[in-house]
């Protein structure tokens, strides 16, 4: 169901209480009305309101049934439901509230608390909506720069979460956490302007396709940082920057060190880390100890030293997380990923 974002379902038998929600909010919303529950149901699947203002007491069912059925029958779980009654109680309320309500207005209702009350739920409901809005589009991208590659499409999902364990032990909050998981799948955005016959090369790329390559860093920074949003501004700097070395050697900028954005450190261990542990037309996937000792040795060269020594700390939760994808459907668990 997509909400209309600025409807709102107005449930009264009463037609003086339906006038007076009309006059308090006609002239800021889309209002639509509902009698009885049938009308309210019937409404809801015609207007798709992102709110409901509920009365209790209908004349063919309670209140607390409707918000219930209503619930039922919103699969996005997105409709938010206030009831409006002349119950008073702490009783009342909780009745409300454990029928999936989410406040409780007294009548005779208050013009100014009405129009707080409601500004505030669809601030909620807007800024829900474009989260969700985000997290499609970090879908979508992220499996756009892996259209034409050899990857599979877990990659990009294993290796978000391998980077969310990394910088945890690296001592990130659990808000830029979450942020670098929802940026890490766009790692590879800059593929998109890569050709087919690189990305699907059955072997090692000779030095005039590896010029080519090397230019999808700068492509996908350039497509991610149109927009102003942190979680893109922050996959644009992962996508310029997840190909430099500590130690200079890497590519586009031939940064090093400290002078390497900390995200695009911890994004590098990560995608290597998955990318040896998975089958590629050129390659069997390695052994875990091998892939261990690989990015150990990789310490102070193309690693981050401090990363590496991170890595070794949470391996175990690297494994798990690994295991966990394997026992799983890689399309059903990347729209798990991103479904909240």
């Amino acid at each position: 169901m997509t909400l209309s974002p600025s409807t709102i379902l107005i449930v009264d038998d009463e037609p003086g209480n339906l006038a007076i929600m009309r006059e308090i909010l006609a002239d800021r919303y889309t209002l639509v009305f509902a009698r009885n529950g049938s009308e309210t149901l019937a409404a809801v699947a015609k207007h798709s309101p992102a709110l409901v203002l509920l009365d209790v007491g209908l004349p063919d069912i309670s209140g607390y049934e409707l918000c219930r059925q209503i619930k039922m029958r919103d699969t996005s779980q997105a409709i938010q439901v206030i009831f409006v009654s002349g119950n008073i109680g702490t009783a009342h309320e909780a009745a409300g509230f454990d029928a999936g309500g989410i406040d409780y207005l007294s009548k005779p209702v208050s013009p100014p608390i009405v129009r707080a009350r409601v500004n505030a739920h669809l601030s909620q409901v807007r800024a829900t909506a474009l989260e969700q809005s985000y997290r499609d589009a970090i879908l979508m991208l992220g499996h756009a720069g892996h259209y034409n590659d050899t990857d599979t499409g877990s990659h990009i999902w294993r290796m978000a979460a391998y980077a969310g364990a990394l910088a945890r032990g690296c001592g990130w909050n659990e808000e830029q956490c979450t942020r670098l998981e929802l940026a890490a799948p766009m790692h590879d955005t800059g593929k998109l302007g890569i050709p087919e016959a690189i990305l699907r090369k059955p072997g090692p790329l000779d030095a005039e396709e590896w010029v080519v390559m090397r230019t999808h860093p700068q492509i996908g920074h350039d497509i991610l940082c149109k927009s102003k949003a942190p979680v893109f501004q922050l996959a644009a700097e992962i996508s310029l920057r997840h190909h430099e070395k500590w130690d200079g050697s890497g590519y586009p900028g031939g940064l090093s060190g400290t002078s390497i954005p900390e995200s695009a450190r911890i994004i590098a261990l990560a995608d290597v880390f998955d990318a040896l542990s998975m089958k590629r037309p050129y390659k069997a996937p390695w052994p875990i100890d091998r892939i261990v000792a690989h990015i150990r040795d990789g310490s102070e060269a193309h690693f981050d030293p401090a990363v590496v020594k991170v890595f070794s700390t949470v391996l175990p939760e690297l494994l798990d997380i690994q295991a966990c994808w394997k026992d799983s459907d890689d399309a059903e668990q990347s729209r798990q990923v991103f479904a909240t």
